[in-house]
């Protein structure tokens, strides 16, 4: 092997962010301590006693501001017809729904109405926090921190720093060291880049568009980087530092073989044809890729997808509008999602949560569609959630300076998910005590609230 005058230690390697894979850039996970043990742990081994590893949480966010008024619509009340005269969607229309007096589902959303029915379905409503800020950027910072500052870790990084490696502590207790080893698996979103909210201190979450970039393919182009790549994860180096476990050789070694071994372990999961027929959606795309790589028995315990084209500030239409289009994109493909987990056995170990940055104005535009506004709906998914529609529709009456003042702090969702599911220290992670949501049917304490037209 060849050696350079100037030698990459562990902590350079890891700061400086040396390129590993092809479109490296969403991939962290190669140039992060998490690197070490993926494989092991998409492999199967568990992580902390006592932290279920067969839950999974899956992610979908649905980026631009859904329009909640328009999703779970709130028939009960004049006040949103007055308000929406071109884009409203008739009570008539609507998806009526068990339990849940007043509010019913879009009619592009019969998808999502069959799992309610089913049992596989929790609305949470008026959903936000406070002060809300209307920026995109900033409030979808504040989400995926639980933070309203929107600064710090992400939520989910703090989740897999705590129960992987004790808030980013390593072996060595020190906060920043880099040679320690993950107890867990990373998380993985579908998309160009990692999301914030799975931005930990010391995992970092896999990323990939498509399971052919998630590979190493500057073989393809230069043969020097080939034969570099390959000397590099050669076992019979010639480097005898590399069999010093602690060598930065040996670190690199087990970088790159972890992360070649963990690329081809993803890649054949996605290549595995699902049971189900899923839509020909992007979103639906996402979902087939997760509900394979759960299927192959990876141990990773989040999962993030998500959902653009949400900012309807023109021409959202009602029934058969453009916004319509998109929540039976989103319901299709949830529902596809859980038919595999079903057809797999794998139904019971997945909850889902699906979330918007913030909701649309109650008045509609002159432009035939909506503006951001604040508090929305969110929903969880899954055989072990709590149905039905939880908590009082946000008035319609008592606005804040035309918007809905929201109900639920979005951080006691959070906390609920934490605590209930994942049975995580919710305080710790959320770095602030917040009231736990029951979010699983057997931890509810009374049924799903009944809406209260007022």
């Amino acid at each position: 092997m060849n050696h350079s005058p100037n030698p990459y230690t562990r902590r350079e390697f890891l700061k400086g962010g040396l390129v590993m894979a092809s479109a490296a850039a969403t991939l962290p996970a190669f140039l992060n301590a998490s690197a070490l043990a993926m494989n092991r742990a998409l492999g199967g081994l568990t992580s902390l006693p006592g932290v279920p590893d067969d839950h999974i949480l899956v992610v979908v966010q649905l980026g631009g501001g859904n329009d909640g008024l328009n999703t779970v619509v709130p028939f009960f009340a004049p006040e949103y017809y007055k308000a929406r005269p071109g884009i409203n969607i008739p009570e008539a229309q609507a998806l009526k729904l068990s339990n849940a007096d007043g509010v019913g589902l879009h009619p592009q959303m019969a998808a999502l109405k069959d799992m309610y029915e089913d049992g596989l379905v929790t609305i949470y409503q008026g959903v936000g926090y406070p002060n809300p800020n209307r920026s995109h950027f900033k409030s979808m910072d504040i989400w995926h921190t639980a933070d309203t500052t929107a600064t710090g870790d992400g939520w989910l990084g703090r989740y897999f720093d705590a129960e992987c490696c004790g808030f980013g502590k390593g072996e060595s207790g020190k906060p920043d060291a880099p040679e320690s080893q993950s107890g867990g698996p990373p998380g993985i979103a579908i998309g160009r880049g990692a999301p914030l909210a799975m931005e930990g201190r010391k995992i970092k979450p896999v990323a990939f568009e498509s399971a052919d970039l998630f590979k190493w393919s500057a073989s393809d182009m230069n043969k020097d980087l080939r034969d570099g790549y390959q000397a590099l994860n050669s076992r019979e180096t010639g480097d005898g530092n590399a069999k010093r476990p602690d060598s930065n050789a040996a670190f690199l070694l087990r970088t790159a073989l972890d992360a070649q071994v963990s690329s081809d372990m993803i890649r054949k999961a996605v290549a595995a044809r699902p049971k189900t027929q899923f839509p020909a959606s992007d979103l639906g795309r996402q979902l087939s890729m997760i509900s394979s790589m759960i299927g192959a028995g990876l141990k990773t315990r989040v999962y993030y997808a998500s959902m653009g084209a949400f900012d309807t500030h023109a021409g959202q239409g009602g029934p058969q509008g453009r916004h319509g289009q998109l929540l039976s994109q989103f319901s299709q493909a949830v529902k596809a999602f859980y038919a595999e987990l079903k057809a797999q056995g794998n139904d019971q170990r997945v909850m889902s949560m699906a979330f918007s940055e913030f909701g649309r104005r109650v008045g509609q535009n002159q432009s035939q569609g909506t503006d951001h506004g604040t508090a929305a709906p969110t929903f969880l998914f899954g055989p072990m959630v709590r149905q039905g529609v939880v908590g009082e529709h946000p008035s319609l009456r008592d606005l804040d300076e035309g918007d809905l003042k929201y109900k639920i702090d979005f951080r006691s969702l959070y906390a609920g998910i934490l605590e209930g599911w994942m049975k995580a220290d919710s305080t710790a992670i959320l770095e602030g005590k917040y009231d736990a949501l029951p979010v699983l049917a057997s931890a509810a304490a009374s049924p799903a609230a009944r809406v209260k037209g007022r």
